[in-house]
């Protein structure tokens, strides 16, 4: 029988999975799986990041767009601490994804050895999945558990390996199952469930839509539901790209991040069809009294955001379809014609200012050029903070245009990481990392990787000088004065420059407008460095319209409160005002403003 190294055997069953790349930063403890990654390297690619956290979230972010796990390496002690926002990420938002974390040598454990600790029970917490091998026949054993698991689990999976067993020679006689894993075939819905469903959409005044990414390959059937049924439709941030962002009845992602229209339309529904969604923050938007049907996957999920009249347990896909079939069209309810025109009246307010020669320069022009210069392909990396709420509101996604973000671990610094992720799997795509000046300060070394492998990645920095989304917290939640958030005016194309990157700063849509198309005709990666507006963007969390400071503040003097379409298209009064109605009243002493972060409200 042949013999092979422990933790060659490990990279055969990774390579047998179909994975071809790995990304990490060497360390000592991982002497012999480098060994292994070198000898390797005619079948796989070794991504060297900068900083093990990117590594993380490179693989974190893989599954979120291409749907196939990810694998990352830390060395013992600092290089496998830097791991954790990875994994956290990938727990949160349920991603599978593999992290093999070096330990010292069998005999140098448990006598406070150099980088030593107990690192089982340091990731229990952070995966779905953890085990140390305790001989080096179990590393190829374990390294197909690990990633079975993670798949199974929908999470990261953690394996420790021991230096020394990665070195000593084991049988090569350990073959993967990975054919005998069948692809995802969730079941249909129930008749019963159908005919319940389809009473209650019938007997709806102003039924809505709530869909997230369970819903991600239901798109058609969402839109052809949307057009029959006559319901607005609101996502989880998650759940944006589920329809392309121009349909007419998508009204945006719910919430602080998301356009005016989706924060007002869900307290004025009577049915919600909840579709694959179980963001935390759902339990906000809709009133307590409002009947749901609850299509998902997970029995878990049932009821747990919002008490459910009809529980699907169901594919997305089939259940829409099931109930498009069953149910009869209806009229545009008043809901759905004042969701269209309060969405009409938002777009137009936001396309005024396409051509904006404000200085610094606006939101809208910027993203104005984004969505008529990004590819059809496009693969969009996006940071976390103020570029979310820019990016959901503002990028029109169409196509084949995919998108990922940290959504409910919302870890800064996530974009350059995921767009090298980007680069290396879809290597002839064009990719955007699009991150503000706080969130890209805290992962910009990875502009030397991109140089490095030479990947074709436009960074845009937002340079406000602010932590803008920490910033609105301050001001509009906890009405306390600024605090932590200010940051220098840094010049990111000279840092960029020093990384071997072409760096650009742009000061106006046309400069900007400009570094794009000489970034399309280049190879390798560009940075440009946006010097942004240090306004805020305009704020659905007060939403207060009828107060003449907010109008004058936001420049919103062309919106329109939904009170007024609501009178327009005849909605009723209990409806249009909102959830007050629906909830007990508060005892006075929890009436002072919530000073607790909302996060990004995904």
């Amino acid at each position: 029988m042949t013999k092979i190294n422990g933790s060659d055997a490990m990279l055969k069953v990774i390579y047998d999975w179909g994975i071809d790349h790995i990304y990490g930063f060497p360390g000592g403890s991982f002497d012999s799986s480098m060994n292994a990654i070198y000898d390797f390297r005619d079948k796989m690619k070794f991504i060297e990041v900068r900083h093990e956290e990117a590594g993380a979230l490179a693989a974190s972010s893989e599954y979120k767009v291409t749907g196939k796990l990810g694998v990352c390496f830390g060395s013992a002690g600092p290089g496998a601490a830097h791991l954790f926002n990875g994994l956290y990420d990938a727990k949160f938002d349920k991603t599978p994804m593999l992290a093999i974390v070096a330990n010292v040598p069998t005999s140098k454990q448990d006598i406070d050895f150099f980088q030593a600790f107990d690192e089982d029970k340091w990731f229990l917490d952070a995966s779905v999945w953890c085990a140390s091998a305790k001989t080096p026949e179990l590393i190829p054993v374990l390294t197909d558990e690990a990633i079975r698991q993670a798949y199974a689990r929908k999470g990261p999976a953690v394996l420790i390996i021991p230096k020394d067993y990665g070195w000593q020679k084991i049988e090569d006689n350990f073959r993967v199952n990975k054919d005998a894993h069948p692809e995802p075939n969730y079941p249909a819905p129930t008749k019963t469930s159908v005919d319940e469903a389809v009473k209650l959409l019938r007997e709806a005044k102003n039924p809505t839509m709530y869909i997230g990414l369970g819903a991600k390959d239901a798109g058609e059937e969402v839109k052809e539901f949307a057009e029959k049924f006559k319901t607005p439709i609101m996502s989880s941030y998650l759940g944006k790209g589920v329809v392309e962002d121009k349909f007419p009845a998508y009204m945006g992602t719910t919430g602080r991040i998301g356009p005016k229209a989706a924060r007002e339309v869900p307290m004025a529904t009577d049915l919600v069809v909840w579709v694959g969604n179980n963001s935390p923050f759902s339990i906000l938007w809709f009133p307590k009294n409002v009947k749901v049907i609850q299509i998902d996957v997970d029995p878990a999920k049932f009821g747990k955001r919002h008490s459910t009249d009809v529980s699907m347990l169901a594919d997305a896909k089939k259940a829409l379809r099931a109930i498009i079939d069953a149910g009869e069209e209806r009229n545009e309810s008043p809901l759905y014609k004042a969701a269209i025109a309060d969405r009409e009246n938002w777009d137009a307010w936001e396309d005024s200012f396409k051509n904006s020669d404000e200085m610094p320069v606006r939101q809208e022009p910027i993203w104005d050029v984004i969505n008529k210069k990004a590819d059809d392909n496009a693969v969009f990396a996006i940071d976390v903070g103020n570029v979310n709420v820019d990016s959901c509101r503002l990028l029109n996604l169409h196509d084949d245009q995919k998108w990922t973000t940290s959504a409910l671990h919302a870890t800064m610094g996530y974009g350059a990481p995921a767009a090298l992720m980007a680069a290396t799997v879809y290597p002839d795509r064009e990719v955007w990392n699009l991150a503000g000046d706080g969130g890209f300060a805290m992962m910009n070394q990875e502009l030397l990787t991109m140089s490095r492998y030479n990947m074709h990645i436009l960074n845009v920095v937002f340079t406000n000088e602010t932590l803008g989304f920490i910033e609105a917290e301050q001001v509009d939640e906890s009405h306390q004065p600024l605090s932590g958030v200010k940051l220098p005016d840094n010049d990111w194309a000279k840092v960029a420059e020093g990384m071997n990157v072409k760096g650009v700063v742009v000061r106006t849509k046309k400069e900007f407008e400009e570094a794009v198309d000489e970034f399309k005709k280049m190879d390798g990666p560009m940075l440009i460095d946006v010097k942004y507006t240090h306004n805020m963007p305009y704020s659905t969390e007060l939403n207060s319209l009828d107060d003449p400071a907010f109008v004058k503040k936001y420049e919103a003097e062309d919106l329109k409160p939904f009170s007024y379409f609501a009178e327009k298209y005849g909605l009723e009064a209990d409806a249009a005002t909102g959830a007050s109605q629906h909830e007990e009243s508060k005892p006075e002493e929890d009436t002072a403003p919530d000073t607790v972060s909302d996060a990004l409200q995904h």
